[in-house]
């Protein structure tokens, strides 16, 4: 009798489901395909080749043209100091001037005032300087002591008349000192633009055992008296606030 129930039991185990083995996977549901997503990879795919064949084709026309490094005043020409070479993209509708040029270049003045740091084109250059309507260009040579250090073409100076009592020399009166000093010490321009000095390399106080080439850009109704003090060796310039 009790090996019955015991068999019964055993039966009654065995009918019971069995549940899933180890390591066995649940299926997984069926993909849906997205054929627009594909369709979007493959022309990104296509959009970025075609971009990096562009980029090729252009760094292939590129060619080799004049970069001004340093300011150029109105009347100046390029130099090795003032000038590189740079690669750029070729564009006919840029007049560049290209590096092969540098030395044809080299013959023309700066028409206008070349700020530093841009690419030279030919509209640029030209045979003299445009000087700008109502001013005029005043050429001094100055001593050490008539001109501040470090002196640089685009500032701001006030041009002064000294050394004035020499014209009271042949004077024997009492009032030859008075006349001396009457033309002595005065403001003959209260702002005048430095167009051109002469840059000694290697020097940044600009001092030299000779006179100093500087030319200041000036209104026409100063530059007669400008020009008459410069003559005589009475010039001394003095920058301004506002450099």
């Amino acid at each position: 009798m009790k090996i019955q129930e015991r068999t019964g039991a055993g039966a009654g185990r065995s009918a019971a489901p069995a549940g899933p083995s180890v390591g066995e996977r649940l299926p997984a549901p069926p993909r849906e395909r997205k054929p627009a997503l594909a369709a979007l990879a493959v022309l990104l795919i296509l959009v970025g080749a075609l971009g990096a064949t562009m980029l090729v084709l252009q760094a292939g026309d590129r060619i080799e043209v004049v970069k001004i490094t340093e300011e150029i005043p109105a009347g100046q020409s390029v130099s090795k100091s003032n000038t590189t070479s740079v690669m750029v993209a070729e564009d006919p509708g840029i007049n560049y001037v290209q590096w092969s040029q540098f030395d044809a270049l080299k013959k023309l003045k700066a028409v206008t005032t070349i700020p530093g740091g841009v690419v030279a084109v030919g509209e640029m250059f030209g045979t003299e300087a445009k000087v700008p309507e109502g001013k005029a260009l005043v050429g001094l040579s100055l001593k050490e002591g008539q001109y501040p250090a470090g002196l640089k073409s685009g500032v701001t100076v006030a041009a002064y008349r000294v050394g004035g009592t020499s014209r009271s020399g042949s004077g024997d009166d009492a009032d030859g000192g008075s006349a001396g000093s009457a033309g002595g010490d005065s403001v003959i321009v209260e702002k005048a633009v430095v167009n051109y000095v002469k840059d000694n390399k290697g020097d940044d106080d600009l001092v030299s055992s000779t006179n100093l080439p500087v030319t200041l850009l000036v209104d026409d109704a100063q530059a007669a008296a400008l020009t008459q003090a410069a003559t005589n060796g009475e010039v001394a310039l003095v920058l301004v606030p506002g450099n």
